[in-house]
């Protein structure tokens, strides 16, 4: 391993103890006090949240936590605004950290095993990351960082990364809301259609997604799925000519 790849592992695994200890260390702030900040500032304190939220998942604190806490502190609207564009930033922010620093030595490191599952997954990098971000075991840094360390490629993971936060979010916004108003964007009666909604999007937006992109394979672009069945590999010219009608 060389010293450049031994120095980018050892900062990974900085950041890493670095965003435990502040995840063990600082309190989530009162809502009083979120929502006393922002009212004291303009733009620039709300762009400073959705930075802020995108910081703070790069460590361990729940993302369901900031939900509700955004909901309680802005309401529906401005919760679930700043919710999404954090967590889309946070979600490539830890991607971006942990593709430059540790890529490389994972695919110098994986067996022939961990290779091939890399592939796949990189092959299916929008439907891995969608179904990872909607999980709701899945820590949001986990998913960051093992996407960044797989071959998934950047717009398949922003796309998925997009799309699978929307339930999620407006779930956990909503419930935070819900919990110091009261009104149709507030009360769970208010947000369980939207959720609802917001999960018919998403599965519409798959199945066009499967219908309309073939699937691609680890050695090559996109072929077909008769071809995939048939184990053809990328060069056609080894298969037999074809035998004229009679």
């Amino acid at each position: 391993m060389s010293r450049r790849l031994r120095l980018r592992l050892g900062a990974f695994v900085l950041a890493l103890l670095a965003g435990a200890a502040v995840t063990l260390s600082v309190d989530l702030p009162t809502v009083a006090e979120v929502r006393s900040w922002l009212d004291e500032g303009g733009a620039a304190r709300w762009l400073v949240a959705v930075v802020g939220v995108s910081l703070a998942l790069q460590t361990p604190v729940s993302r369901s936590a900031i939900s509700v806490l955004l909901g309680a502190v802005v309401g529906f609207p401005a919760g679930l605004a700043v919710a999404l564009s954090g967590g889309l930033l946070g979600g490539l922010a830890g991607f971006a950290l942990s593709r430059w620093l540790g890529r490389e030595a994972v695919a110098r490191l994986a067996g022939a095993r961990l290779a091939a599952l890399d592939r796949r997954v990189g092959a299916r990098g929008f439907a891995s990351v969608l179904a990872a971000r909607m999980a709701p075991v899945a820590p949001f840094m986990v998913v960051s960082y093992a996407a960044g360390l797989s071959s998934v490629r950047l717009l398949p993971y922003l796309l998925g990364t997009a799309l699978g936060l929307v339930p999620w979010s407006v779930l956990y916004v909503g419930i935070g809301t819900s919990v110091t108003s009261t009104g149709f964007w507030t009360s769970l009666a208010g947000v369980a259609p939207l959720a609802v909604l917001a999960s018919c999007a998403l599965l519409a937006a798959w199945l066009w997604w499967r219908r309309h992109w073939p699937h691609a394979t680890p050695h090559m672009g996109w072929r077909s799925t008769a071809t995939r069945r048939a184990g053809l590999g990328d060069d056609l010219s080894t298969l037999p000519p074809e035998r004229p009608d009679n």
